[in-house]
C-alpha cells in the first residue's frame, strides 16, 4: 500500500470514529467499546463490543447476540449475522475499512433474532440479504409468537443446498447439510481466508438452546458436526455462534466434535432413563451433565431443557 492509500484509509476511519485499525493495514488488537443494550427483562446493561481480525481481511464482531463473522478488504465488504439493532448498528459504523462503502452481502447463518435482529440496521448499507431458504417462514413463525412482525427484515435472497460466490480475492460459500440447531442452518466458509462460520452450530462449553419447534433434530445436530469436520479444514479458524468465555468463540475440529459428543451422550443419558421406565420429569431432573464440567453453569440453565427436547425426540422416533 502506497502512502497516499494509507492516507486516505486512516482518513476514513478516523471519520467514522473507528477505535479500530483496519485488517487491511495490519493485525492489529482489536478494538473495543462499551454500549447500552435492552435485556429481555426490559433494564438497560453496558455491553461490551469488540472488533477482533481473525487473517486476510476476515474477522469476528461480538457484542449483544450471535458472533459476527466479517470481510473486509479493498475489493468487498461483507457480513454473516447481524446480533440486535444495537450492537448492529456499532458494527456498521465500525466495520474496519468501510468507510461508506456499500456492503456486497449479509448473510445469516439461521433464522433467530440474536443472528437476525439487525438486519434492518444493514439492510440500507448492503446489496443483499442471504439465507437459506428455510429461514424467512422460520422468522415469521417465531415473530408471529412473539409479537415482532413488524420488526422484521428478511433474506430477499434465498438458495437450498448451495450458495458460492466470489468477493474481491475472497470466495465466500454457504451450505446447508439438513436440520441441526433449528431447520435451516447453513455453514459459511471464507475460503480463502480459510475461515468457518458456524453459526449456532456450535455453542463452546455451554449447554446449547436446541430449538424444536424452529425445526432442530439432535440427531440431525450430530450428523451435521461430523459432516463440517469432513467437509471443512482442520487447519481452518472456527467461528461459533455463542461461548463459554473462558474458552472464546474460535476454535477447531476438536470443539466441533465436544459438541457432538455432549449430544451423543445427551441422547444416551435419555435413551437409559426411558429403557428403564423413569418419567420424563424424572429423567430431566438433572442439575449439571456428569463428563463434561466445562459446560456446567448455575441454575437456571438449559440442561433441563436440553433433556426434554432429547426426550421428546427419542420417544417420537419410538412413536
Amino acid at each position: 500500500m502506497n502512502r497516499r492509500e494509507f492516507l486516505l484509509r486512516s482518513s476514513l476511519l478516523a471519520s467514522a470514529g473507528v477505535l479500530a485499525r483496519s485488517s487491511l493495514l495490519a493485525q492489529s488488537p482489536a478494538a473495543s467499546s462499551t454500549v447500552p443494550v435492552k435485556t429481555p427483562a426490559g433494564p438497560m446493561q453496558p455491553v461490551v463490543t469488540k472488533f477482533r481480525p481473525l487473517r486476510r481481511g476476515v474477522g469476528l464482531f461480538a457484542g449483544h447476540g450471535g458472533t459476527i463473522g466479517w470481510l473486509s478488504d479493498q475489493d468487498a465488504l461483507a457480513v454473516v449475522d447481524t446480533q440486535y439493532p444495537d450492537t448492529a448498528a456499532v458494527c456498521l459504523a465500525g466495520l474496519p475499512g468501510r468507510g461508506d462503502r456499500t456492503l456486497d452481502v449479509v448473510l445469516n447463518t439461521h433464522h433467530h433474532a440474536d443472528h437476525t435482529g439487525g438486519n434492518g440496521i444493514f439492510k440500507p448499507a448492503t446489496r443483499t440479504i442471504v439465507a437459506q431458504a428455510n429461514v424467512p417462514q422460520l422468522m415469521l413463525a417465531a415473530a408471529q409468537k412473539a409479537g415482532t412482525v413488524d420488526k422484521q427484515t428478511y433474506p430477499d435472497t434465498t438458495f437450498t443446498a448451495a450458495w458460492r460466490r466470489n468477493f474481491g480475492s475472497e470466495i465466500v460459500s454457504a451450505m446447508y447439510f439438513g436440520p441441526a440447531h433449528t431447520g435451516g442452518d447453513v455453514i459459511v466458509h471464507f475460503e480463502k481466508a480459510n475461515v468457518v462460520h458456524l453459526g449456532d452450530l456450535v455453542f463452546n462449553r455451554i449447554y446449547p438452546v436446541i430449538d424444536r419447534p424452529g425445526g432442530a433434530n439432535i440427531h440431525g445436530w450430530i450428523a451435521r458436526l461430523e459432516e463440517a469436520v469432513k467437509t471443512y479444514p482442520a487447519d481452518a479458524i472456527y467461528i461459533f455462534g455463542h461461548g463459554n468465555p473462558k474458552f472464546g468463540v474460535t476454535g477447531g475440529h476438536a470443539d466441533l466434535l465436544l459438541q457432538r459428543d455432549f449430544f451423543t451422550a445427551l441422547l444416551a443419558h435419555v435413551e437409559k432413563g426411558i429403557t428403564a421406565g423413569k418419567a420424563k420429569a424424572e429423567i430431566v431432573a438433572l442439575e449439571n451433565f456428569p463428563g463434561f464440567d466445562d459446560l456446567h453453569a448455575p441454575l437456571p440453565n438449559r440442561l433441563q431443557g436440553n433433556l426434554s427436547v432429547a426426550y421428546d425426540e427419542l420417544t417420537e422416533m419410538k412413536s
